[in-house]
């Protein structure tokens, strides 16, 4: 593998570093391939390390294509944003004014949810509903008129519960407006105005003729390719954009005022402005998740595929952004951990242990029990210093009939909060995640990942 030759090239000690730390945790965990780029006060570096596939292994260039997943979302509200400029769209006009045919299981929801419900992953309905309807222009319609099977889980607008079926609504919503594929309109809405060329959807020929990373799942420690590769097309809009971690610095610049013109900035602004808490992820704005570091505020979104992870954040005011694209199911250990170093390397920034909080047996036991969605089922049994969550993988992406992936290890956690806690082990390591409570007091939902997961069944289950 080229990742310690790679790393021995790179000239910017401080870039090096956040490389070294890379290529540290890519050798732990079996990650085949990651692609790093960092923008700073008007400077940029960028890295590929590790190969393309373990079957036919390739070098990871800089310019080497990944799946971004859910960082595509971010570009269709910012597609909706400019349509909003062009006054053909009110973010809180009911979407059914705009596409009378939307159906869902609760016709009054369907009735009321607005674009800006859409945005902010507030809907309530099951939102984690894959399937294939072809690679025809009509694909994305099939999907959005499938949604009608998905029952209501939490009351519109009341919890923001990352929810992809959601974006599938808000891509069509494009597509109606601008009489166009949304392959189409992002391509000449975005893609070609921000300087993000290399930017593309499966099945574009184009993609066979550059260089791409595949995924791998981890099976006991040893990375295989992950199958299927596509996700179809009717999710080309909510995680189906392929490209380089350069091309996402790019996208970077223009969402921090700098160089297009594709969005006034108090557009852009709007998209940052605080909506709705969406848990561990942060406050939630208009597709973006942001945190305050202090200094300053990042945004940001992942994603991840079948087999990908990738992360995206941007500070604005301080004119800064990281890329991490990984083609693992573990790239998310190395992209966070990246992350946190690129704080400390860059700012000075250390991360702070949380205060844990100690909770009697009595009060333990309102949390345990079973939580239910769609991709997991999760239980929670009492530990000595908090809880542990069992995580059971159901499978279910790319398509409704798709096996669960290798299993996920059991995960500590300790209270930080009176219905917050942070996970102790990896995969979650560092994740922050909360209890939602009813009306009446009692626990509802337990959202991790950014999922609210239903409550099913109470007590520590077995």
């Amino acid at each position: 593998m080229n990742r310690d030759s790679a790393v021995k090239k790179i000239k910017d000690k401080t870039f090096r570093s956040l490389c070294e730390g890379i290529v540290a945790d890519m050798k732990r965990l079996a990650v085949p391939g990651v692609s790093v780029a960092v923008w700073h006060d008007d400077q940029q570096w960028s890295a590929g390390l590790g190969v393309t596939s373990v079957d036919n292994p390739l070098p990871v260039t800089t310019s080497t294509l990944f799946q971004i997943g859910s960082i595509s979302k971010t570009m269709i509200a910012t597609i909706l944003m400019q349509l909003v400029e062009e006054g053909i769209l009110d973010l809180d006009t009911p979407v059914q004014q705009y596409i009378p045919s939307l159906r869902l299981a609760d016709a009054t929801v369907a009735a009321r949810v607005t674009t800006r419900h859409l945005l902010t992953h507030s809907g309530g309905w099951m939102g984690e509903y894959f399937n294939q309807y072809g690679y025809g222009n009509d694909a994305l319609d099939k999907m959005v008129k499938s949604l009608a099977r998905l029952p209501q889980i939490s009351p519109l607008g009341s919890v923001s519960s990352y929810n992809n079926a959601g974006f599938c609504i808000a891509a069509r919503l494009v597509e109606v407006l601008t009489k166009q594929s949304y392959e189409v309109a992002a391509t000449q809405r975005l893609f070609s105005r921000i300087g993000m060329p290399e930017a593309f959807f499966y099945p574009d020929d184009a993609i066979m003729t550059r260089r791409y990373a595949v995924g791998h799942l981890t099976w006991d420690g040893v990375a295989t390719v992950a199958h299927p590769w596509t996700i179809g097309r009717a999710a080309n809009a909510i995680g189906g954009v392929l490209c380089s971690a350069e091309a996402l610095l790019a996208y970077a610049k223009f969402h921090s005022g700098i160089g297009s013109g594709v969005l006034q900035p108090d557009s852009l602004k709007a998209m940052r402005t605080y909506q709705m808490n969406a848990g561990g992820r942060g406050d939630m704005g208009l597709s973006w998740f942001f945190r305050d570091h202090g200094p300053f505020v990042s945004y940001g979104h992942g994603g991840a595929t079948k087999g990908q992870k990738a992360l995206f954040r941007f500070a604005p005011d301080e004119r800064f952004a990281v890329a991490i694209l990984t083609n693992s199911d573990h790239g998310s250990i190395v992209h966070d951990a990246a992350w946190t170093k690129a704080l400390e390397l860059y700012f000075g920034l250390l991360a702070t242990a949380p205060v844990l909080e100690s909770r009697s047996p009595a009060e333990l036991a309102t949390y345990l029990g079973e939580y239910d969605y769609a991709l997991s089922r999760f239980r929670i049994t009492p530990a000595d210093d908090g809880f542990v969550i069992h995580e059971m993988p159901k499978g279910g992406f790319p398509t409704p009939t798709t096996p669960a992936g290798p299993p996920v290890p059991d995960v500590r956690a300790s209270f930080i909060g009176t219905d917050t806690f942070i996970c102790h082990d990896e995969p979650r390591k560092g994740e922050v995640g909360d209890f939602i409570r009813a009306a009446d007091g009692s626990i509802a939902y337990m959202r991790i990942g950014g999922r609210a997961n239903p409550r099913i069944e109470e007590g520590a289950a077995v």
